[in-house]
């Protein structure tokens, strides 16, 4: 006779396999790709919540990404990142090179029923270059000597000079003119409830929480299969990658830690596909140069002997990066290998910081007329790998007398009340990397106005002159000549220390389908993934606004 423990324990075991078969057999189904199927959300995971849904009012990430499936510009980049239509069917470029002639769509209507014209592109221009617009975009077309209207479907920009990035920089996202002229768009609603030609609708912004997105039944390009898109913001990625495993959130970017160690099962790899490549983007320090200490390029060279990059990449990133020499990846035309680098030298850091009027007190301590060596950085909150390099630095910034404190900021904070306001010492973060090598709008002397992002106050009179240069040459291998040299000067001044290039690490759950890796990244395509009906996990009524 079974005794009642034995038959709860026997009972429990059998509960346990059949949830474990379950599993298995579930995970399984989704190595079918099925037949395209319009529904399901994908839900992905934010450390950072947006701050602005106007893209050309915002600086950061997360509001870009949101607002890249809302608007359009009239180009953008293909898989390959060859440059295709996008609102513009087609273009002429003169022989000259001095004008651009673009041909829109056809039908095309914004989210809220209005046609999409020719009109909304001269707006979108005179709205970026009004000097009472907050933006740090502007510089591309003020270089327009002038735009014109054809008629509702033709637009065309003159400009009085060759300019290379001319045909990208019409990528921009191009804004509703019936919804904004007459008005300040620093002050519209379309901050918060944006309204574009897109993939998707805006639906809902739950601060702290979520944004949701919803598929455009009338886009141009076709419906998506995918009926909504959320962000889901959860600032710590410990928690974020918790709710992953527990198919809460659908997409996170990884951190070394979770793709090396923590991903590399079975079990993990039946239900989620993970991505690798060479991501858009470096992490640096950026040195605010008002600053007394900061000012001096003795310094700053220093601070880059003094610091172990390769230590960071092996020990934080596990390997899941490369070392940053300049602003461009090593895989990128652009780029520059031979620049003068600077290799872990505490001894050199000391001699440089010696000649910069720095001496050691007898507890080891770095002073300068009395007054020690020491700064606060500031950190973005989630962002575990810029956290653990910034206490790694510290240490080895400690071990030759100096004192960096670190201060942990929430995102929008950071952005809004010490970025924007130039209220900092040094800052740890990373640039997105754009296709295009144009690095106007970061590093020349005039881009340090309010929202610009030359914040840390760079000014070199040789800069400005290979930037201009570079951006106004077409041919390739004489830009390249200008670009080199510009690596040269920024690695000689070292206004930012270049730490790293990482490795974009990326886990997807395996029900979306028709997703591929290329130059471009996984997101490129978008619009094209899909759920086979029988593996959605919201259904079909997805589609539907809530």
């Amino acid at each position: 006779m079974v005794n009642k423990k034995t038959l709860i324990l026997v009972c429990f075991v059998c509960l346990c396999l059949f949830l474990s078969c379950g599993r298995k057999k579930d995970a399984a189904r989704y190595d079918d790709p099925g037949k395209p199927a319009y529904g399901d959300m994908l839900i992905t995971g934010s450390i950072g919540e947006p701050s602005n849904l106007i893209p050309m009012l915002s600086n950061d990430s997360s509001s870009h990404e949101i607002a890249s499936y809302v608007y359009n510009g009239l180009v953008k980049y293909d898989k390959d990142l060859n440059i295709v239509g996008d609102l513009a069917e087609s273009w002429e470029v003169s022989k000259d090179n001095l004008s651009i002639t673009f041909k829109l769509r056809k039908g095309v209507k914004w989210q809220d029923g209005k046609p999409f014209t020719a009109h909304d592109v001269m707006y979108t221009y005179q709205v970026t270059i009004d000097p009472r617009t907050p933006t740090p975009y502007s510089g591309d077309f003020k270089l327009v000597r002038k735009a014109e209207v054809l008629d509702d479907h033709t637009f065309r920009v003159a400009y009085d000079k060759p300019f290379a990035p001319a045909l990208i920089s019409w990528s921009a996202s191009i804004m509703p003119r019936h919804l904004l002229e007459g008005k300040d768009i620093s002050m519209s609603p379309l901050k918060r409830k944006p309204v574009g030609t897109g993939p998707y609708i805006f639906t809902e912004w739950v601060p702290g929480d979520r944004v949701i997105l919803t598929a455009n039944p009338d886009y141009f390009e076709g419906r998506p299969y995918i009926g909504r898109y959320m962000m889901k913001i959860i600032p710590d990625t410990a928690t974020m990658f918790l709710e992953l495993k527990n198919n809460s959130i659908d997409l996170m970017g990884l951190t070394p830690l979770q793709y090396v160690k923590q991903t590399d099962y079975p079990a993990f790899k039946r239900e989620f596909n993970r991505f690798k490549y060479l991501a858009f983007a470096y992490t640096y320090i950026g040195y605010n140069l008002r600053h007394d200490f900061f000012r001096d390029r003795r310094v700053r060279q220093a601070m880059a002997h003094a610091i172990n990059k390769q230590e960071i990449i092996d020990g934080i990133l596990l390997g899941q990066g490369i070392e940053a020499t300049g602003p461009f990846k090593p895989d990128m035309w652009a780029y520059d290998g031979n620049v003068k680098r600077y290799e872990y030298s505490p001894e050199k850091a000391l001699a440089l910081l010696k000649e910069a009027g720095f001496e050691r007190d007898a507890d080891g301590t770095l002073r300068k007329g009395g007054r020690p060596f020491e700064f606060t950085i500031l950190v973005n909150q989630g962002n575990v790998v810029r956290i653990q390099s910034a206490e790694l630095i510290q240490r080895r910034l400690s071990a030759i007398g100096i004192t960096m404190k670190i201060r942990v900021l929430e995102w929008a904070t950071l952005i809004n009340d010490f970025i924007d306001k130039r209220s900092f010492e040094a800052v740890l973060l990373g640039w997105t990397v754009p296709n295009d090598p144009d690095l106007f709008d970061i590093w020349h002397s005039s881009k340090q106005g309010p929202k610009e992002l030359n914040f840390i106050g760079f000014e070199n009179r040789e800069a400005d002159e290979l930037l201009i240069k570079a951006r106004h040459t077409l041919d390739r291998a004489e830009r390249k000549k200008y670009l080199d040299r510009l690596q040269e000067v920024l690695a000689e001044e070292q206004p930012y220390t270049f730490l790293f290039v990482p490795y974009s690490t990326v886990a997807l759950h395996k029900r979306f389908k028709a997703v591929e890796s290329a130059p471009a990244g996984i997101m490129y395509n978008f619009i094209k993934w899909y759920v086979p009906e029988n593996q959605m996990r919201y259904g079909s009524n997805a589609a539907v606004s809530p």
